[in-house]
């Protein structure tokens, strides 16, 4: 099952992970008339932990990092006009705080719809291995627990929702950070690695294939063969 990940969308390709409006209009339209089911993150993670039957053949989850503020004026429509959901991973740093970023209120708006779900990208999304090179052992620890427990606790505040799935920032992970987050109340955590996620993957560390603009005209290689399109 390919999980997808976004960042960013608009008008044009701002940079390599600025999805035109446009094209993503047209990967919805693709996957609503060639038989795909979109289902929510939390079905996935569900179904790994042994909660629900797999998913609908042909399924896909739509998932988007860090908060940016054309999730909300670009994405958010279309996810209402074809009414499938999305996980949002949120780094509450910048929200409302960054002016790239969305508002708070925006955040409710969204999860409010029952289409968007709101989990945890950190508190400010450190690059880990350069805090590791950087920082003692006791702060570099120090600060892997607070980006993971200060996110999920700022998050379900200010949402009102349960937060227990993280994506890794700039998809580094390992094993000691996995221990960590499962440590802190998450079940599932995913990266960022260009492949479908398939049956037999560990819910500790569920890869998402990064979209980029460079991926226009592709989509349906993206669907059916990931990584090997």
């Amino acid at each position: 099952m390919p999980i997808l990940l976004y960042h960013r969308f608009g008008p044009i390709p701002a940079d390599p992970m600025t999805v035109t409006t446009a094209a993503f209009e047209s990967q919805l339209g693709y996957l609503s008339v060639n038989g795909y089911v979109v289902i929510t993150l939390r079905q996935l993670v569900d179904y790994h932990l042994g909660k629900r039957p797999a998913p609908p053949a042909k399924s896909v989850v739509l998932t988007v990092d860090d908060g940016h503020k054309s999730v909300y004026t670009d994405m958010f429509p279309l996810l209402k006009r074809y009414r499938v959901p999305a996980a949002l991973f949120i780094y509450p740093s910048a929200i409302s705080n960054a002016t790239y970023a969305m508002t708070w209120s925006q955040l409710r708006e969204m999860k409010e719809t029952g289409l968007v779900d709101l989990q945890s990208h950190t508190s400010w999304h450190p690059n880990f291995r350069k805090e590791k090179e950087r920082l003692r052992p006791s702060e570099y620890e120090h600060l892997v627990e607070m980006q993971l427990k200060e996110s999920k606790k700022k998050l379900e505040r200010e949402l009102g929702t349960q937060v227990d799935m993280l994506a890794w920032p700039f998809g580094i992970y390992n094993d000691e950070l996995i221990d960590k987050a499962l440590g802190a109340g998450y079940v599932a955590t995913f990266t960022m690695e260009r492949r479908h996620a398939c049956i037999t993957e560990k819910i500790r560390s569920l890869p998402r294939y990064l979209m980029t603009h460079s991926d226009k005209g592709a989509f349906e290689r993206i669907l059916v063969f990931g990584h090997r399109g």
